[in-house]
């Protein structure tokens, strides 16, 4: 059987992530593509606690080791449960977030040695990397008034702003240097103009 796509969707608060992973997987079974949606952390049971300590409010203050490790144990469990038997049967999975929001967000944000977290993508991983990331880019001052209308903040977006700009900023540096897999989208446009530019990189795909 034909070995599926994998797909994932970054970038910072506000972004607009899930109304865009809507429109994927509606492209995508349009096409008569079987598609699993899911995210990080989480996507199998373990991992939906496992996003619960890492995002709940009451869980309070966190190493940031703690926080990374926790985030590869959630993903660990995720590629080897779901994201790779889905592939293996043919099947298209589209994930909101990945590895590349631990170097964002644990490597930028909390400022840990991205070597770091690169030794543990290549334990964990190994060679398997996602087939296109759809990174969805905005300044952090619009990304922070969207997210201020919404329920309240997890433990991590109620970090102050310099460390989401650090968090931004290893998002553009990562897809500068991943050109061919991490794709660069104007999220500050209408939702419709954000859909049209992953139209034209899922025609490519």
């Amino acid at each position: 059987m034909k070995q599926g796509k994998f797909i994932t969707i970054d970038g910072v608060e506000g972004a607009g992530k899930s109304t865009q992973i809507d429109f994927i997987c509606s492209y995508l079974q349009e096409k008569g593509v079987e598609v699993v949606r899911t995210r990080e952390p989480g996507g199998t049971e373990l991992g939906e606690k496992i996003r619960s300590l890492l995002l709940g409010v009451e869980t309070g203050d966190m190493h940031s080791d703690t926080e990374l490790l926790l985030m590869f144990s959630a993903r660990n469990e995720h590629i080897q449960s779901k994201i790779q038997p889905a592939l293996a049967q043919g099947k298209w999975v589209v994930s909101d977030r990945f590895t590349d929001a631990s170097f964002a967000y644990q490597g930028g944000g909390r400022s840990l040695d991205l070597k770091r977290i690169e030794a543990l993508e290549t334990w964990v991983q190994g060679e398997f990397r996602p087939d296109l990331t759809l990174l969805l880019d905005l300044s952090v001052d619009i990304g922070m008034t969207r997210i201020e209308v919404r329920s309240a903040k997890d433990r991590i977006e109620q970090e102050e702003r310099a460390f989401f700009e650090r968090v931004r900023q290893v998002f553009i540096d990562r897809s500068l240097q991943y050109p061919q897999r991490i794709k660069l989208v104007d999220a500050s446009v209408a939702i419709d103009e954000v859909s049209q530019q992953i139209h034209t990189y899922l025609e490519q795909l």
